[in-house]
């Protein structure tokens, strides 16, 4: 999946590196042929457009169908959209995760001007010149759809009238003992802080101070190593003080002090330590002191992953979870998000407790870097998946107005989503306002208070298996 990606972004940049120098020989054709303030004018104009509507980051083509195989057994009906209303036929459980696999194809606007599908009173969005089959999230909607009543409507795309409801069945999670692994302050909040917040039993862990990239502080005057050092002290304190906001008090979140972007090569060399790239720190403990229980890792507070995986073991035997949320180990490519759950995976291994399921998230995604399109407060389609996933379920809970605002106020409690971007990407958000109609929030400036303040939390579920010892561990008969 990884190769065809680097094959997709290195046809990206070959023809974007052909379309330049097209336009620069054109620019230069035209600068003799015309006059000499042609040439300017035609390159300013050249970088508006590409601003405004060629920038995004999208390393496969609209026209690819997305490919989901759900789970054997899925219920699925056939749905028709008629007179602008979705008909399906059959009965099903209106309450559960309802995901409409369409056809969808953009008008020639569409490919300026964002395309979206309204579902009612909801609005997802999908490519610019999208023209394949996709999944819209029809969750929360489902008495409109049981009676008929569920108005489809497509904005500067079309709807095929043929559609199929693929109908996933799931327990309320969010009434079991559930366990939050964060590679990174912040990221427990992005992808489920709707789900923690009402969630009757959660715990969190947050592998890595985050310390990496700490301009914003050298900004204030301070060397590199101590502006990272701060950087990393903040966002362990976030780790720790944020979800409080959303009821989970601080003895219940665990800060581990491992080191930004270094959990792959801890995972090469699980003996060897890996100090931070920035901070010149090498010693986890100095993070750890808020932490309520002790964990094997404060013995040496070497950075190794054999301290990291039996950190997360003891963690799944005091908190004993029924369910973990953790990173999409094939879905999100950050590479500590992927590190962290190949450390849980071995870590339910060593461990004399193991969870029923896994809840995976993506705050990250390897081909469209918009994900999820549109503006905040909407719902949440389904992410590219031009190369078939592995068979999960699917769950996604529902937020209210309320509960999306106080997620929007969770992530303004983060230092790493605070400031203001930089200028050129300020810049380009106001050509894209005005000449392509794209809107950004006003609770925050960063681009995930977009994209992650939304009427849907996504998740997969993975079901693990589980022995009679692990029965008997676990209390079941």
């Amino acid at each position: 999946m990884s190769a065809r990606k680097q094959q997709l972004l290195k046809r990206h940049r070959q023809r974007k590196r052909l379309i330049l120098a097209g336009a620069l020989l054109a620019a230069l054709v035209l600068g003799f042929t015309v006059s000499w303030w042609s040439l300017p004018a035609f390159l300013l104009l050249g970088w508006v457009a590409h601003e405004a509507w060629f920038s995004d980051h999208l390393f496969y083509t609209p026209g690819d169908d997305y490919r989901y195989d759900f789970p054997p057994g899925t219920p699925r009906f056939p749905a028709s959209l008629i007179g602008g209303k979705l008909q399906v036929t059959g009965e099903f459980d209106a309450r559960q995760t309802l995901i409409l696999q369409v056809r969808i194809k953009s008008h020639w606007l569409g490919r300026f001007l964002d395309p979206h599908v309204w579902i009612g009173d909801d609005r997802q969005d999908l490519e610019r010149g999208v023209c394949g089959e996709r999944f819209l999230n029809l969750s929360g909607q489902g008495p409109a759809l049981t009676d008929g009543t569920l108005a489809l409507r497509g904005r500067f795309c079309s709807i095929a009238p043929q559609a199929t409801l693929h109908v996933l069945s799931n327990p309320d999670f969010g009434q079991q003992r559930l366990l939050i692994v964060a590679p990174h302050a912040d990221d427990a909040e992005l992808a489920a802080f709707g789900l923690y917040s009402r969630a009757s039993d959660v715990s969190i862990v947050t592998l890595t101070q985050g310390e990496i990239e700490a301009e914003r502080y050298r900004d204030m005057g301070l060397a590199p190593a101590e502006a990272a050092r701060l950087k990393g002290r903040l966002r362990s304190w976030d780790s720790l003080a944020v979800p409080l906001w959303g009821g989970v008090a601080q003895q219940r979140c665990v800060q581990l002090g491992y080191y930004c972007l270094q959990l792959d090569a801890m995972a090469k060399a699980p003996d060897q330590g890996f100090g931070s790239r920035e901070s010149g720190e090498s010693d986890i403990r100095k993070v750890r002191r808020f932490n309520a229980l002790s964990l094997p890792g404060d013995g040496d507070g070497l950075p190794t992953w054999r301290n990291l995986v039996a950190d997360l073991a003891r963690l799944l035997e005091h908190y004993r979870p029924e369910v973990v949320l953790t990173p999409h180990p094939e879905l999100d490519p950050h590479s500590d998000h992927v590190a962290s759950t190949r450390a849980l995976m071995e870590a339910i291994e060593l461990s004399s407790w193991r969870p029923q399921a896994l809840l995976l998230y993506a705050n990250h995604l390897h081909d469209n870097d918009r994900w999820p399109m549109g503006p905040a407060g909407h719902g949440i389609a389904l992410p590219p998946a031009i190369e078939p996933l592995p068979a999960d379920g699917l769950w996604s809970p529902s937020l209210d107005a309320s509960t999306r605002m106080d997620k929007a106020m969770a992530l303004g409690m983060q230092h790493d989503l605070q400031g203001r971007p930089p200028f050129k990407r300020r810049l380009r958000r106001t050509l894209q306002r005005l000449l392509a109609g794209r809107r950004w929030p006003r609770t925050g400036e960063d681009e995930f208070f977009r994209k992650a303040v939304r009427r849907h939390e996504l998740f997969w579920v993975r079901h693990l298996d589980t022995s009679p010892q692990d029965d008997r561990q676990a209390g079941r008969p």
